[in-house]
């Protein structure tokens, strides 16, 4: 390159991020200032956040919706808070780039104003994790940022820039040109094909199964490889669970589907899931929630796991065949060795009784017009008039449980992301990120006042932008997850127990309305699924707050 061609580095990261697929960057002020008018010259859409953490959670919702990496930036005194917003991007394998600034090496440890060394801070939420010294270093570690993102198992990557703003990097002279590898533009970079003695060991034992299940989880969701699930489940007989994760990888209509298993689960899918002799984990971290801790299956249950990262492979259960290899590669790898298709009525057809007989149990929540409206009527009329395409965004806790066990998607092009972590308050800006990921589909986010309240700045964000998210706040006046242990505790004793759980009633609606957005506030079962296609036709951000009885659990009561 010569002189005359030589980039500052504000250019050379804008062009590096368009390169690569990335429409939205999302940021708190002030950092790589010269970047963000790079970006917008270059048709990438600057979105200014009002926390960093939020704007964490947003490249988070944006990278799941999109299979693309998500870009965030923060100036070095809200690095520790992009730090703690990349926590459920890290447990859910999310390919997130989070760029902080930090102070020159001659103001370390010389207690400078806002200082933090961040190595430590991002060290347990990232797989890469690197800090920029000169501009030189620049070209090999944005490369590298992107590579790690996607390979192998995803996750979040971090630089640190040298200037607490980022601007000593901004406005350096960078000698290279950008180099972009498209492959590692989007997950995942690579489908590692399983090895075809594994296979065909593991087709061998499912056909010997005699009660076997499958369970799906975020894995085969960034793998795509929800066709082949079907596929395989079909061909064999075979019931299908799913972690919350992986909710969405067959449709909650189809005969074989059983839902959600583990804490955040069916009653009836664990009842299965207890009975199998064989489960297949297909990318499924097999960890405590989607397991009850480690009883469902029991120990000595035979395992197959598939997995594309080796040291998962019977990390909790011994007694496991490991497959390694891509999700949707693997399973196409059986589908095609086990050739023509088995039946298995009998355990089939049990699975399905055993669901419909909790559908049939439900019936009466679902169907109640009881005010304060009962939340599994919120879910059945939501379940209505979700579109066919929408994303569905849903918080953690009790949120995450109403939505996944109790809100059925029915097509396949239907999409449904949550906070995997246990964050509570990701799931109204991840669902910002989202839509500005899929454009003109629908993204409903479900979240309870507890998480909505976390966030709440954010409308202001999504009205600025014209992210046209609808939010169904489930407002019952309080940590509803919380009362049953909080009741406990208590026991007998007297107290003001409320003080644990119970928040100030407030109009939500008419706070979402002051704002901007399109808001209605519903008190009557039968109004919910109207209030909710307004929202959708609005074409502005949108807010439908429910009033509902903190007395509902969906573990009952």
């Amino acid at each position: 390159m010569d002189i005359q061609q030589k980039m500052k580095g504000s250019e050379f990261i804008a062009k590096t991020l368009r390169a690569y697929g990335i429409t939205h960057v999302f940021f708190m002020e002030a950092m790589l200032r010269h970047t963000l008018v790079m970006l917008e010259k270059l048709g990438v859409r600057r979105v200014l956040t009002h926390s960093e953490k939020a704007a964490a959670y947003m490249a988070d919702g944006y990278a799941r919706a999109s299979r693309r990496v998500g870009v965030c930036f923060a100036q070095s005194v809200g690095a520790a808070n992009m730090a703690s917003g990349l926590q459920d991007a890290f447990l859910a394998h999310v390919p997130v780039l989070a760029i902080t600034g930090q102070k020159l090496p001659i103001f370390q440890h010389r207690n400078a104003y806002q200082e933090l060394i961040h190595q430590p801070l991002f060290a347990s939420v990232t797989k890469y994790n690197v800090s920029l010294t000169e501009p030189d270093q620049l070209p090999l570690y944005l490369r590298q940022a992107f590579r790690e993102a996607t390979s192998g198992r995803p996750g979040p990557v971090h630089i640190d820039m040298p200037n607490h703003m980022g601007f000593f990097i901004d406005n350096s002279i960078i000698t290279d040109e950008p180099i972009v590898e498209e492959r590692f533009a989007s997950i995942p970079a690579y489908r590692v094909p399983p090895c075809q003695d594994n296979i065909a060991e593991a087709v061998r034992e499912l056909l010997a199964a005699k009660r076997p299940v499958i369970v799906v989880g975020g894995g085969a969701v960034f793998s795509d490889a929800g066709a082949e699930v079907t596929a395989l489940a079909e061909l064999l007989d075979i019931p299908v669970a799913v972690s919350v994760d992986g909710k969405g990888t067959i449709v909650d209509s189809h005969p074989l589907s059983l839902g959600p298993v583990g804490h955040y689960a069916r009653k009836c899918c664990n009842e299965i899931v207890s009975q199998a002799d064989l489960v297949l984990y297909i990318g499924c971290s097999v960890g405590d929630q989607v397991t009850s801790d480690w009883t469902i299956p029991a120990k000595g249950t035979r395992i197959i796991q598939i997995d594309i990262e080796p040291v998962e492979l019977g990390r909790n259960y011994p007694n496991t065949l490991g497959v390694l290899g891509d999700a949707k590669a693997a399973v196409a790898a059986m589908i095609k060795t086990a050739g023509v298709k088995r039946a298995n009525p009998v355990w089939a057809d049990k699975a399905a009784q055993t669901v419909a007989g909790w559908r049939k149990e439900l019936e009466p929540l679902f169907a109640s017009d009881a005010i304060p409206i009962r939340t599994e009527r919120l879910c059945r009329e939501l379940e209505r008039v979700l579109p066919k395409d929408a994303v569905l965004v849903s918080d953690t806790g009790f949120s995450a449980i109403w939505t996944s066990a109790m809100i059925n998607l029915n097509y396949s092009t239907q999409r449904y992301i949550r906070a995997a972590g246990g964050s509570l308050g990701w799931a109204f800006p991840a669902a910002l990120g989202a839509k500005c990921a899929v454009g003109n589909r629908p993204v409903v986010c479900f979240t309870g006042d507890g998480g909505f309240w976390y966030h709440l700045a954010e409308m202001e964000t999504a009205v600025r932008h014209n992210i046209a998210t609808v939010t169904v706040l489930n407002n019952n006046g309080g940590f509803g997850q919380c009362r049953r242990g909080i009741r406990k505790a208590y026991g007998d004793g007297q107290g003001r127990m409320q003080d644990l759980y119970e928040f100030t009633p407030v109009n939500f609606a008419n706070l979402a309305r002051e704002i901007g957005c399109h808001a209605t506030r519903v008190d009557k079962p039968t109004d919910i699924g109207l209030a909710i296609q307004d929202a959708l036709k609005s074409g502005k951000p949108a807010v439908v707050e429910i009033l509902t009885d903190i007395e509902c659990s969906p573990w009952g009561g």
